[in-house]
């Protein structure tokens, strides 16, 4: 992949200086930064070690198990596959897959898939993380599953179920895993097949970054166990740097997050915006509905107002998430990664420590923001 950043450019710097402090200070432990404009690289920036245990630095390729931002490459698979005309946004997912049809969920469209409006938001308080690594066995718990909503009539994050079920409808429209699919139809076209997975080959595990909790600067706030959030998935599976760390979970599909790097999964959306070195994965077209506000209302899990294009959420980070030109996906540790469809900027940030904020990332993002307006 050819580096175009000029490295020691204005936005460079002041990005580079911003995540030394952090790492100096102890905020952060590593870090990536990567931003295009109009297709081209201009931050490409990294602090921090990948290892605290051997002292292995951060590079530009070291990949980062990042919770949720990987939401965004299943989701623009799905987009290149409805281009194709494998399915459409409105067909709905019993034609591809019938058992999901069970206990009234037949009406569930791809278009609720991808907005978050399908109702199937939770998966059984009895899986275990072993069982989320298991392929065949999370579709069929989810497909059993009642709905929560009438589809289409609420929203609400589909934390785990968006993965399985976006990418069990790409298993059954081209006959192959979703991980291999990202590979030939995403990764390898940019030049970042070694940077993005789904599953990642446990050969290729000892270049991740290890992950690690934050330390808590406070007392846990207090939170209702009647909360839906809790009767979404069993706390065993909530993300944290444990988890993020097991062999079985990063060789694992999983698609509701993935191992990124930051300047891959840049790359991706700069991709969707205006193309990178030739590559254009979807139409202007395709862009405009895919990001176009879909849903938004209370989230039904979360209790917080929320907005969705087609598999990005519509708004940025900072004083400015009121912008309906960002889309993207964060997660939970702080990552966050989007493209901005007004200024042609796609930005991302990945990172080890895992945080309950996105401080880090809003702090980069409005450095990047203003420089490049």
């Amino acid at each position: 992949m050819k580096k175009t950043v000029p490295i020691m450019s204005s936005v460079q710097k002041q990005v580079q200086d911003t995540i030394d402090r952090l790492v100096e200070t102890g905020a952060e432990r590593g870090i990536q930064v990567a931003a295009y404009r109009d297709g081209e690289l201009v931050v490409d920036a990294v602090a921090g070690v990948a290892d605290p245990a051997t002292g292995r630095l951060v590079t530009s390729a070291t990949p980062f198990y990042n919770y949720s931002i990987v939401k965004g490459a299943a989701a623009t698979i799905t987009h290149i596959l409805v281009e194709r005309r494998l399915f459409g946004y409105d067909a709905p997912v019993v034609d591809l897959w019938p058992e999901f049809g069970a206990h009234g969920k037949q009406s569930v469209t791809m278009r609720h898939v991808l907005n978050h409006t399908a109702g199937v938001p939770g998966i059984p308080l009895s899986t275990t993380i072993e069982d989320l690594c298991n392929w065949d066995k999370m579709c069929a718990a989810i497909a059993d599953e009642e709905l929560w909503w009438e589809p289409g009539t609420k929203v609400g994050y589909h934390a785990y179920t968006f993965g399985y079920i976006a990418g069990e409808i790409v298993r059954r429209a081209t006959g192959k895993k979703i991980s291999e699919v990202l590979r030939e139809d995403v990764a390898g076209p940019l030049g970042v097949a070694d940077e993005i997975y789904f599953g990642m080959p446990e050969s290729e595990h000892h270049r991740l970054a290890r992950l690690e909790d934050a330390p808590m600067t406070g007392p846990m706030p207090e939170m209702p166990p009647d909360l839906p959030m809790f009767k979404a998935a069993p706390m065993s599976a909530f993300p944290n740097a444990a988890m993020g760390n097991r062999t079985d979970v990063l060789s694992a599909d999983i698609p509701a997050g993935g191992k990124v790097s930051a300047r891959a999964i840049a790359r991706m959306y700069a991709a969707l915006l205006t193309g990178v070195d030739g590559v254009r994965l979807i139409s202007p077209e395709r862009l405009r509905e895919a990001t176009a506000v879909s849903s938004s209302g209370i989230d039904q899990v979360f209790g917080m107002p929320t907005t969705w294009g087609l598999g990005y959420s519509i708004g940025g980070l900072g004083p400015a998430q009121d912008s309906k030109a960002t889309f993207g996906v964060g997660g939970v540790g702080g990552g966050f990664a989007c493209g901005d469809t007004a200024s042609g900027i796609a930005f991302a940030v990945t990172k080890n420590r895992i945080s309950q904020d996105f401080n880090t990332a809003t702090e980069l993002s409005q450095i990047v923001k203003k420089a490049l307006r």
